[in-house]
């Protein structure tokens, strides 16, 4: 059985779920793929202790300061392709960030692989089920473009902002994903 909660950020409501003792998701309102890593119902519940836990993570974030991920127990739902995407993502430090085709190169190395698809790699970002706190927002196209949010443009730039990254190189594609 899952369980959720809603925390009001800055950026939206973000829907919390987890499964009693560990956060498996995090969603703004209206997201792209909302809750679909969740199989069967959520029921509200907001006094478990991995909530409490978490809103406090958030408020620390939203408030300028570093919380580290590893303070909160995650266990995102998806397969392992994707799980080894999201462990990259935790590993992008606040307010930098990266490329899908750097993301791509790493999971190649850790897959033995000659090479990796960046589109690939793209889709397993964009499917991310625990956003914000797993920083998938820090993952730019090679380009500087901003593309690739599922809580959208807007979303990810005020993240980004928050963190205090540098958008001097980073830009809105005239067409692109997430827009």
């Amino acid at each position: 059985m899952y369980y959720s909660t809603t925390y009001p950020s800055p950026v939206g409501t973000i829907t919390l779920a987890c499964n009693g003792e560990h956060l498996v998701g995090s969603w703004k309102e209206g997201q792209k793929y909302y809750g679909n890593s969740i199989s069967g119902e959520m029921v509200e519940k907001n006094d478990i202790w991995i909530f409490k836990a978490a809103k406090k993570w958030l408020d620390r974030y939203f408030a300028g300061e570093r919380p580290a991920i590893s303070e909160l127990p995650l266990t995102p739902v998806g397969g392992e392709f994707r799980q080894g995407v999201w462990g990259i993502l935790c590993e992008i430090p606040y307010g930098e960030t990266t490329t899908y085709g750097d993301i791509a190169r790493k999971m190649a190395v850790r897959m033995n692989k000659e090479r990796m698809s960046a589109q690939a790699v793209g889709g397993a970002v964009g499917h991310n089920p625990i956003s914000v706190i797993i920083p998938c927002h820090r993952v730019v196209g090679s380009d500087g473009s901003l593309t690739g949010y599922a809580g959208g443009i807007a979303t990810k730039i005020k993240l980004l902002e928050l963190e205090g990254a540098d958008m001097s190189r980073l830009f809105i594609p005239a067409r692109g994903t997430s827009l």
